[in-house]
């Protein structure tokens, strides 16, 4: 089948990989002059299925308090008059009980496994090299009562099998060595091997060139007016400059800005932009620098070797679209990796970027058929688009080529969402 997939990140990307290996003529449409250069060009670079679950939690809203008072909080709220945000923050909230954390958390935990086993598929079969490392992620405690609630965190790595090692600090300095110039500033961490690392953008760029040469085309610089429909079927989708792109199947896989392309088809797909920013700067000094990534616990701020830079990455922000660069965020990571990492890397060369992460109530990416019979998405992963790319394009591949995934999928889709707008 012809398959227009809408959307040139990680998630889209990889989605048309796996639908050019099932035998399909894709196209893959972004308004951007190349792959990848929106919110997947400078994540965290983590591929942590160990490190998935969702944010709505028993006792976040307690947390989100104390966070929102903190001078380098990890949560920020934007005042605002907007009826999507306190929407979606009254459905993150009904999210926050024991069953419903124990349900989304099975849910990430079976996508993010998957799609590392994927990734590693991929990356045998094709050879693709992007600054990747296989050493897992050490969450790094400050406090003693960080420490003390770890147990929260092992109990569902222990029902759903991942692998993890809970480390006093000479544990946690053998892990990471250059934390033994910081060693009192923690008390322990949990470290999850199974974890894995790696630059999104680069991945994304040369599986594009990898897609290419599986006959996949890419329409670069061209935005999406609007999706046309006629009954329950997608017909065609307008550019801005008037064109009418038309195949059998569309997958919508635009991160946040997937939501108003599918509304007035009265779709209706709870995604927020939580927008995050990072710092990357070089290697000062390869013994004083990560070697894997450490995610900084008391600021929620992850600190990754991507080759000879060092990726911060952290800050949930709830700010609508907005592409602002703000001085506070960018003292937040810098303040971790210089407590952390002081001699690791050169921060007068850091480069400060932001992005806007498709987030969901609940945590789970909305991965498959919506009421239209022909449109598909693949989006609302989050802060886990890099970790649950490759499964979830993988997932959906398998769908629109008519075979049943690997993994329970009816649970990911549209459908749990999905409420009818009227017309």
């Amino acid at each position: 089948m012809r398959v227009l997939v809408l959307g040139g990140g990680v998630v889209g990307v990889t989605t048309a990989y796996y639908l050019a290996k099932a035998g399909h003529a894709v196209t893959v449409v972004d308004r951007q002059p190349g792959a990848g250069l929106e919110t997947s060009f400078a994540n965290a670079g983590q591929v942590s299925p160990g490190y998935s679950s969702p944010w709505a939690a028993p006792g976040i809203p307690v947390k989100a308090l104390k966070w929102l008072m903190m001078r380098h909080r990890p949560l920020v709220v934007w005042p605002q008059l907007s009826p999507e945000l306190y929407g979606w923050l009254a459905r993150m909230l009904a999210n926050c009980t024991e069953a419903a954390y124990e349900r989304n958390k099975g849910r990430m935990v079976r996508i993010a496994e998957y799609s590392r086993d994927a990734l590693r598929a991929l990356r045998a079969e094709t050879g693709i090299a992007y600054d990747h490392r296989e050493r897992g992620t050490l969450q790094l405690f400050r406090t003693q009562k960080q420490l003390d609630h770890v147990r929260d965190d092992t109990r569902v790595l222990d029902a759903y099998g991942v692998p993890y090692e809970v480390l006093d600090p000479s544990g946690c300095v053998a892990a990471e060595p250059a934390l033994a110039h910081v060693a009192g500033i923690f008390v322990g961490g949990l470290r999850l091997p199974g974890d894995e690392t790696g630059d999104a953008h680069l991945f994304t760029q040369r599986l594009a060139a990898i897609c290419e040469g599986l006959g996949v085309s890419f329409r670069y610089g061209v935005p999406i007016a609007g999706v046309e429909a006629e009954g329950d079927r997608v017909t065609g989708v307008r550019t801005v400059a008037g064109e009418a792109l038309r195949a059998d199947v569309y997958v919508a896989a635009l991160g946040s800005y997937t939501p108003a392309l599918l509304r007035p088809h009265r779709i209706a797909l709870p995604v927020y932009p939580v927008k995050g920013y990072s710092l990357t700067l070089p290697v000062a000094n390869p013994d004083g620098a990560p070697q894997s990534t450490v995610m900084d616990e008391t600021f929620k701020v992850a600190i990754t070797r991507l080759g000879d830079r060092i990726r911060v990455g952290g800050t949930a922000e709830l700010a609508g679209f907005s592409s602002a660069l703000r001085a506070p965020r960018r003292a937040t990571l810098a303040r971790s990796v210089s407590d952390l990492f002081p001699t690791g890397g050169d921060l007068t060369a850091a480069s400060f970027w932001t992005g806007l992460r498709p987030m969901t109530p609940d945590g789970t990416p909305i991965v498959g058929p919506t009421r239209l019979g022909n449109l598909f998405t693949n989006t609302g992963h989050g802060t886990l688009g890099w970790t649950m790319a490759c499964g979830s394009g993988r997932v959906l591949a398998d769908l629109i080529s008519g075979r049943s995934p690997e993994i329970a999928s009816d649970d990911l889709a549209a459908s749990r969402y999905l409420q009818a707008i009227p017309a």
